[in-house]
This record gives structure tokens, sequence and C-alpha cells, in this order.
């Protein structure tokens, strides 16, 4: 099995690099695990990206945002359903809609209302597209000053609506519960526990020979994205290994505590559709039965020069992780993958 996974991570892997600078796959079965690189760090020196090389993951940061939620919702430390405005500021105005407060759980759920951007954050993109990193000025200040004069989209609760807003809220209303700042957060309540070292918002010294360097999607070299307060959205960086762990752990449980949150993450559940939802951060379809009527659980992001994968299959114990260093999506691959370990599972079983 081992031989035939790492095949199809190379397939894979191969497969992006001829559109991306660097890319790692990883392919995990029950407890097989291959990880496999091509292309280019684009690092000096440089090299073909392997299973500890670090790189920017983007959005997949919200699915550590959503189980620091689930981890203080088990502890008692906060509530699912308690309302936003509580962790911030004394004053804070946060916006409502008939009659409905934004609590913690629509925001990890895309559910809030909320818009996709920090307000006027789209007409600084336009007006200054030369800008290399567009959430730099999200500070506590200016996200909290601009909360005040957002209207919701829609009653919180109802309708998905992504936001990288409400996700970036989440992250710093959790740390400001804690009484500390979100990477600190993220590392004593899910990258300790599990054993994951190189989890981090930014890389230090020690790390910086390990770091893909960014590259747009035209292949040219990309400035590093610093989100500032809306970290949580989007400002994590990893390697394929930690995010193996990661991954594992949403069938295998961790520690006891950990393992709690982990169910309670995906206990909830908001429906977009009859075949596909959202649970706490994590997106979730079924393929049609056509398609083998597999469980898909995933998500996928993307900055200014790196782009990354994470889907799994908790009912057959597969996932699929791919990194990339280019700012051009890895998602169709990652599926197909994904798609061709659930089909070649499904027939051994016949």
């Amino acid at each position: 099995m081992a031989q035939e996974l790492g095949t199809l991570a190379q397939q894979t892997a191969d497969r992006l690099a001829e559109r991306h600078v660097g890319v790692v796959v990883a392919a995990v079965a029950h407890d097989a695990v291959e990880i496999r690189g091509a292309g280019s760090t684009g690092a000096d020196p440089g090299g073909v990206p392997g299973p500890d090389t670090l790189f920017e993951i983007g959005s997949v940061t919200k699915l550590f945002t959503a189980l620091a939620l689930a981890r203080l919702a088990s502890a008692g430390t906060v509530a699912l359903d308690e309302p936003l405005g509580g962790l911030l500021p004394e004053g804070t105005a946060v916006p409502s809609r008939d009659g409905r407060q934004i609590s913690l759980q629509h925001l990890a759920t895309h559910t809030s209302g909320l818009p996709r951007l920090p307000r006027g954050m789209l007409l600084q993109a336009l007006l200054r597209p030369w800008k290399p990193d567009p959430y730099a000025g999200c500070t506590a200040d200016s996200l909290l000053s601009g909360l005040a004069r957002t209207p919701l989209g829609a009653t919180p609760g109802k309708r998905f609506r992504y936001s990288n807003l409400g996700a970036g809220l989440l992250g710093l209303a959790l740390a400001r519960r804690a009484g500390t700042d979100y990477e600190t957060l993220i590392t004593r309540e899910i990258c300790d526990p599990l054993g994951m070292s190189d989890t981090v918002v930014t890389a230090e010294a020690a790390r910086a020979g390990r770091s893909a360097r960014g590259h747009g999607r035209r292949g040219r070299p990309a400035a590093p994205w610093h989100l500032a307060d809306l970290v949580g959205a989007g400002g994590l960086r990893s390697t394929a290994t930690d995010l193996v762990a990661f991954v594992r752990a949403q069938w295998e449980g961790g520690p006891p505590g950990l393992a709690e949150a982990i169910r309670l993450s995906r206990a909830v559940e908001h429906r977009r559709s009859p075949f596909a939802w959202v649970h706490l951060g994590w997106m979730a379809h079924r393929l049609h039965p056509r398609q083998g009527a597999h469980l898909q659980i995933w998500h996928n992001g993307g900055t200014g020069g790196f782009s990354s994968f994470v889907g799994f299959d908790p009912e057959k114990r597969l996932a699929v992780i791919v990194l990339g260093n280019t700012g051009r999506p890895v998602d169709r691959p990652a599926f197909d993958l994904l798609r061709t370990l659930q089909a070649e599972h499904a027939a051994r079983q016949d």
C-alpha cells in the first residue's frame, strides 16, 4: 500500500509542478503516510520541497481557529452560542440583524452575515493594487472600528456567506478571552498536544532555511503575507508533516481534551444543500452515488504566493494534503487524488 500511495502522491506532485514553482503532496491511508515533493522551494538555496518545508497555508488556518473555539467551548471557557460582543473590548459596537446577535458558532460556520472582507479593504485593493500584503493594516483597532459600520448581508445563523472578516474576528476574540495572543493560543490548545512544532505565525531564523518562497500566479516572487490581527483567517505557516498529524487526529482523536473538541467541531452542522454542509471550520459534501457516495471533508487556502488544500474521508480514514508555493489553486488535482484513494479503497472492499 505504501508504494502505491507514494506513486500516487508523486504523480500528483509532478502534475502540479507543471504549473507551480514547487509543491508537496501527502497521501494518507489508515496508518500509511507518503509525502512527495516536486519543483523548487524557490528559496536560496533552492531544492525540492519536502515534508518539513514551511508554506503559508492561508485559509487552512481557519480550521485551527475553529478547533480552538471547540477546545475552549469543551473546557467551558466560552460557549458556542455566546455573542461575539462579549469577547471584545467594552463599548465595541457589533452589528446585528432582525434582533439576532452574531455568535461564535456563526463566525466558525460562516453564517454571521458579515461580508468577506473588512470594511474599506476592497476599495484599498483597487486603489493600491501594487500593495504586496493587502491584510497588513488589519489591526484590532481598525477591525473593531470598521465593524460598527459593517451591515450584515443576512440574519445571523440563516445563510452561509464565506467571511475572512468573521474568521479573523473569531481568532481575535478567542485570544482575548484566553488572555494571550493567537499564536500562543493555537500552540497551546492544538499544536503542542499533537506534536506539531512547525505550525507558526512567523517563521523565525531557526525555520527560515526550511521556508519556501512564495510566487504569484505567473511565477514571479511574491512578498509574504502578515495578516496582523486578522491572523485567525489565514496567517499560519505549516508543513506537510504537521498537517498530516492534524488531519489524522480528525479520526484518531488525539489526546482526551482535544478529541472531545474534534467531536464537537464536527457535531455542529449547517446545511448548504442536501449534499453539502459546513462544520466548525470544515466544508463537507457527499459525492453523488454514481461517484461512489464518498464523504469528503475539506478546506483550501491561498495567499499572494501560496496555495493549500487539506481533505479527508473519516469513514475510510483517507486524507490528502497539498501545499504549493505559487498563488494558483491546487484544488482540482487534490480532489482527484482523494477520489482515487476512495475509489481504490472501495474496490478493495468488494
